[in-house]
C-alpha cells in the first residue's frame, strides 16, 4: 500500500495511542484485580504482547508500524543512501505523531478507568541498572526489527516483535520501555505503568545509545544490506515494528 505521508503519520499516531492505552489500561486493570505485583506484571505484559502484535499486523502495511522514534530514526539511517528510503519529511511527520499519540493513549486509558486525565507520574525509575536495562532492550529491538528483513523473515515481525517485548518485560530490569514516545506518554499517568518526568530523559538517553548499539550489531551480524527497501512504510509484507 502506497499511502500518503498524511495517512502514514495518522496511522503512527493512532497506533502509538492504542499501544500506550493497552500498556497503561492493562496496568490499571491489573492493580484493581490483584495486589500481587508479579501477577500485575504478568497481566500487563500479556496484554502488551497481544495488543502490540495486532497493531503491527494492522498498521504495518500502511506506515510500517514503527510507533517508536528510535525505529523511525534507524529506518532513516539505514535507508538514507537509497532513493526509496525514508526522507527527512517522514521524520518530521512520524516523530511528532508518535509522541502525540502516546500522550493521547495515556490520557485515554486514564479516562476509561476514571483516573485523573493528566497527572504526572510519581513512579521514580532513576537508577543505573534500569538505564542499562533500557539500553539492552532497545539494542535487541533494533537488531530484531532490522535483522528480520535481512534474513527474508519480515513477515514474522508481528509475532517476533511482540514476543520479544513480552520477554523483555521480564528479562530487563526496566521492563523494556525501549521507546522514547511511549516513555514520554507514560509520564502523563500516575498509575502502574507510569514513569516520573524526572526519569524520562535518562531513559531516552539510554534508549538512544541502545539504538546505536543495535545498529552496530546489525552491521556486524548481517554484513550485507537488506534485500528490499529498509523503510517498510510502502510495503504490504515488511512491517517494521513498535514497542511498548
Amino acid at each position: 500500500m502506497n499511502a500518503s505521508l498524511g495517512r502514514r503519520a495518522l496511522a503512527e499516531a493512532v497506533g502509538s495511542a492504542a499501544l500506550v492505552a493497552v500498556v497503561v489500561g492493562s496496568g490499571i486493570q491489573a492493580t484493581e484485580l490483584t495486589d500481587d505485583v508479579g501477577l500485575q506484571l504478568l497481566a500487563n505484559s500479556l496484554a502488551t504482547v497481544f495488543g502490540l502484535g495486532v497493531l503491527i499486523a494492522l498498521f504495518g502495511p500502511v506506515s510500517g508500524a514503527h510507533f517508536n522514534p528510535v525505529v523511525t530514526l534507524a529506518a532513516w539511517y539505514t535507508g538514507r543512501r537509497t532513493p526509496d528510503g525514508p526522507a527527512l519529511r517522514d521524520l518530521a511527520a512520524y516523530l511528532p505523531a508518535q509522541t502525540a499519540g502516546a500522550i493521547g493513549g495515556a490520557v485515554l486509558a486514564d479516562a476509561m478507568f476514571a483516573e485523573p486525565l493528566v497527572r504526572w507520574s510519581t513512579h521514580d525509575r532513576s537508577a543505573g541498572h534500569l538505564w542499562l536495562g533500557e539500553l539492552i532492550a532497545t539494542a535487541g529491538l533494533v537488531l530484531l526489527v532490522f535483522g528480520l528483513p535481512r534474513t527474508g523473515r519480515a513477515h514474522l515481525a508481528p509475532l517476533a516483535v511482540a514476543s520479544y517485548i513480552g520477554a523483555a518485560y521480564w528479562f530487563t530490569s526496566s521492563t523494556s520501555f525501549a521507546n522514547p514516545a511511549v516513555t514520554i506518554g507514560r509520564a502523563f499517568t500516575d498509575t502502574f505503568a507510569g514513569i516520573a518526568p524526572a526519569s524520562v530523559a535518562p531513559f531516552i538517553a539510554a534508549q538512544t545509545v541502545g539504538a546505536v548499539l543495535g545498529l552496530g550489531l546489525l552491521t556486524a551480524v548481517f554484513a550485507h544490506p537488506a534485500p528490499a527497501r529498509t523503510d517498510p512504510a510502502h510495503t504490504d509484507d515488511n512491517p517494521e515494528l513498535a514497542t511498548h
